[in-house]
């Protein structure tokens, strides 16, 4: 499973994290004060990677979370198999895939892409 641990306040706009099991990109993280009751909290709203889906927390600063290792890489698309259904080559591994295309990209044989992975999940970027 790639993945590190990292304390929260290290977090920032534009990293990943882990929040219910799924890769998350932060939209939006801020910190209230340490208070009468107890340490830093940080509140940290993030957009699913490969879902889309809206996900929050609020932790103390210090707390522990998990952050994903996500790959992006270069590929090359060999065949399309439908509108939104390619194989696409990696250019590391020569490796071929079977990926789904978003509705908002359209490709044609030997157009390069570049893809974000992880465990197994793939999602081509614009």
């Amino acid at each position: 499973m790639a993945k590190e641990q990292k304390q929260v306040r290290e977090l920032q706009e534009g990293n990943y994290v882990i929040i219910d099991d799924a890769a998350c990109k932060i939209d939006a993280y801020s910190t209230a004060k340490p208070g009468k009751h107890g340490s830093a909290k940080a509140r940290v709203e993030a957009r699913g990677v490969f879902d889309e889906k809206k996900r929050s927390f609020s932790q103390p600063v210090d707390a522990k979370v998990w952050v994903p290792i996500v790959n992006r890489k270069q590929g090359q698309v060999v065949a399309k198999e439908s509108e939104n259904v390619v194989q696409v080559m990696d250019l590391d591994t020569y490796e071929t895939i079977t990926m789904e295309l978003p509705d908002e990209i359209s490709v044609e044989p030997d157009d390069d892409i570049e893809y974000l992975e992880w465990e197994g999940k793939r999602k081509v970027l614009e």
